[in-house]
Parts: structure tokens; sequence; C-alpha cells
């Protein structure tokens, strides 16, 4: 089996493989395949330097690629005339950057096809799921992870293995596109010979230390960080993972819609509202909104505001299913933390794309003074706010019913993003 090979090669390197012609050493790592030969080569430099041999990997691919019908042309004649006379670990560095091609137009056909009640591709979380594009590096180990309808929520267990809460300025959370390598005893994953530069999916600045923000980033104590948690939306997460860096991240292209100037409301109307809000272990409402506008009189302090609730219509009103909390968990300690949860948020425009998404904590806060007095109960509201957009949500306590009432919801979108979107002049 792979393993004992990998036994036999360690316990024979310091005598035997040293007396043998390199040509004989040559022939044996010849019956190894792609995932052992790449595990042996960080044993010591002499397998290093045996194991990049082109000869090696030059039949690897052909037999891998050869008989794939769509990457058969790759291993035409020009190819192998091509990589003539190349530098060791050219034909390993050429397995890897083709098998990681062939993954991406895998889960490229899979995201082809996208859902008419989200706008957003219907197979993100199998992709993410099944090519492993979201987890961890080698220090901290994914402790969990909850898939929503267009979210995921991650979390790690720091252990001991972070600085201080007063030493951490900004935490970054990338994706690397990882080759599975089938090596009983080994990692399950190990970084290729010339791996794809790691891809910024987000990052939180030092803002991390104000109270708000305790949903992302729960100290234990003034010193130690009980876990890290994210919460990613699903639009163009697959991207955001695999493409771009930390440098440069991946940055959406712009498809401006046609620009209408017939229309005199055109960028106003048409909008879809797909909202879930919901903890770290449940789903507290889930509901899609569709033909949200704002009359062209109605813009005002820079901002178009689109009604998915009404205050005032009771017929609209949506119970929560659960309270608002948001519970965590690490290896030692558990608890949750009060009047908060996770909003995930996808705004379609009149053409069915996503327009803006959020997927992110947020908090409610009790109303001293409610705008409304059709309920006899305590008010509260969820404020999120960022540059391009505002949500405002109320919420009412039924203490007859001991549940959550949303009782308004309203969504603002800066004019200046709109006028970039639709090529207007609000």
């Amino acid at each position: 089996s792979k393993i004992h090979w990998c036994h036999f090669l360690v316990l024979m390197s310091n005598y035997l493989f040293r007396r043998l012609p390199s040509e004989i050493l040559i022939k044996i790592l010849s019956y190894l395949d792609a995932s052992t030969l790449f595990s042996i080569s960080h044993i010591n430099k002499l397998f290093h330097q045996l194991a990049n041999d082109n000869s090696l990997w030059k039949r690897i691919y052909i037999v891998k690629f050869g008989k794939d019908k769509q990457w058969k042309l790759k291993c035409t004649d020009e190819l192998l005339l091509k990589m003539e006379d190349r530098a060791a670990g050219s034909w390993k560095w050429l397995y890897f950057k083709s098998v990681a091609a062939r993954d991406m137009d895998m889960w490229k056909r899979h995201l082809r096809h996208t859902s008419r009640y989200t706008g957003l591709p219907c197979q993100t979380e199998k992709v993410l799921r099944c090519n492993k594009r979201l987890g961890h590096q080698n220090t901290l180990e994914l402790s969990w992870s909850h898939f929503f309808e267009t979210s995921v929520t991650l979390c790690w267990s720091a252990g001991g293995y972070l600085p201080s809460y007063q030493q951490i300025s900004t935490l970054e959370l990338h994706g690397v596109r990882r080759i599975a390598l089938n090596c009983p005893g080994l990692k399950k994953y190990r970084q290729p010979a010339c791996p794809p530069t790691p891809s910024l999916c987000v990052s939180v600045s030092s803002f991390l230390r104000k109270t708000n923000s305790f949903p992302c980033f729960a100290p234990s104590d003034l010193r130690s960080v009980a876990f890290i948690m994210f919460t990613l939306h699903f639009h163009k997460l697959v991207e955001r993972s695999t493409q771009g860096s930390s440098v440069c991240p991946f940055v959406e292209p712009m498809d401006k819609p046609p620009f209408d100037d017939i229309d005199p409301e055109y960028g106003l109307h048409g909008y879809q509202l797909h909202i879930v809000l919901h903890s770290t272990v449940c789903k507290l409402m889930s509901e899609r909104f569709s033909q949200l506008f704002c009359h062209r009189g109605n813009i005002s302090d820079g901002l178009i505001q689109l009604t998915a609730i009404n205050s005032t219509n009771l017929s609209q009103h949506t119970p929560l299913s659960g309270n608002v909390t948001l519970p965590w968990r690490c290896e030692a300690l558990q608890g949750e933390v009060e009047n908060c949860c996770i909003m995930s948020l996808t705004l379609l425009d009149e053409f069915s794309k996503p327009f803006t998404c959020v997927s992110s904590p947020v908090s409610m806060k009790l109303e001293k003074m409610p705008i409304s007095y059709d309920h006899d109960s305590e008010h509260y509201l969820i404020h999120y706010q960022d540059s391009d957009a505002q949500v405002k949500m109320r919420l009412v306590w039924m203490k007859e019913q001991q549940q959550f009432v949303l009782v308004s919801l309203v969504i603002y979108l800066s004019v200046c993003n709109v006028n970039r979107h639709f090529g207007r002049d609000y």
C-alpha cells in the first residue's frame, strides 16, 4: 500500500538509496502515484530531487489527462516538444496546474444555473462543501460551519494559538484552492509545489475591539480569545475564495444594464429582496419581497427608500421562529450573545441580478420612543449600515405569543450606487 511504500522509503533513505544508481531509484519511484510521489518529496533533499524528476511527472500527466477527451489536446506532440529540456519539476508544476484548472472548469459548470428566488447560483453550497474552498490554515482547525440559504457561517476555536486580544489589529480570511492527496497516515491536504496565491475573502480591521463587534470576535477574558467567527454571503464567494490575492482581491466585473432614457423612474423600481435572519444554529425568518420601488420625489438625503414591510399594514407583519440570540461555543466554553443574530440580505435589480448583498451580524436595541403604538409591547430596532446601503428593521415582542414580530423593514440605497449601476443622475 501507499503508506507501506512511504515507510519503506524513509527507512532505506539513509543507507540503501544513497548507494543505488539514480536510474534504479527513478524506476522504483515510477510505481508511485502523484499523491505518494508528492508526499515523499518532503522527506529530505535526496527524495526532493528524485521526486521532481520530469520523466516521472510526464508519465503521471499523460496517464491522468491523455484519455480525457476535454484535455486530450494538452497531451499532443506540440506540448511534449515544448516541455523538452525544461528544468526539474516543470512537469510536476504542469500537472498540478492542470488539475486545478480542470477543477475550476467543473465548479464553473455547477455555478451556471441560478435560483429564481435568490438570484444566486444554486450549487454554491455543493461547490464549497465538495471542493473545500473555505477552510483553515494549518494552525487552526475549522471548529464548525453552518450553511444557510444565501450564506455560510464559519467558526474557529482559537485554543491557545492566537496572540492576546489587544495585539490583534486585523483579521483576514483567505480561500486557497487545494489539491486532495490520498495518502493514508499523512495530512489530508498539502500545498502543491506551485500553489495558487491565497485569495482574500474578507478583511476585518481593528474596529473589532468595539463592543458591538462581539459576535465576530469573542474574548473569554482580557488576554485570550474564545473564538473567531465569520459569516460570508454566497454572492461570488467561490470567485472571491479562489481568485485574486491579498494585494489585489477579486473585483466583480461591472455589467452595466442597458441605459433607458424613456422610463423616468428607471432604476427606482422592480427590485426583489430575499432576506434571512438566523443564528448560528437555526433560521429565524426567511422571506422574499418583489416589486419594491421608490418614487423619484421620495428620494431624500442621498438615499432611495424601498419599503418591504410597512408598519401600518398588519398583513405584512412577520413573526420570527425563535429568540434573537447568537449561541456560540468553543472547546471549553459556550454561551450566547443576547439581542443579536445574523442577517443575510440579497437585493436584486429589475434584471434579477444581485444589486446589494450583505451577510453580517446585527444587534437589536430597545427603542425608548416607539414610532408605532399599534402594539402595547416593547419595540426593538435593528439598524445595519455600510457605504452602499442601510437596513432598518423594527420588531415587537409579543408577550402572549412569546415571540418577536417583524413589523417594519426598509432598505435605503445610496443614490450614488444606483446612478453608477443604472447610468442615471438622480
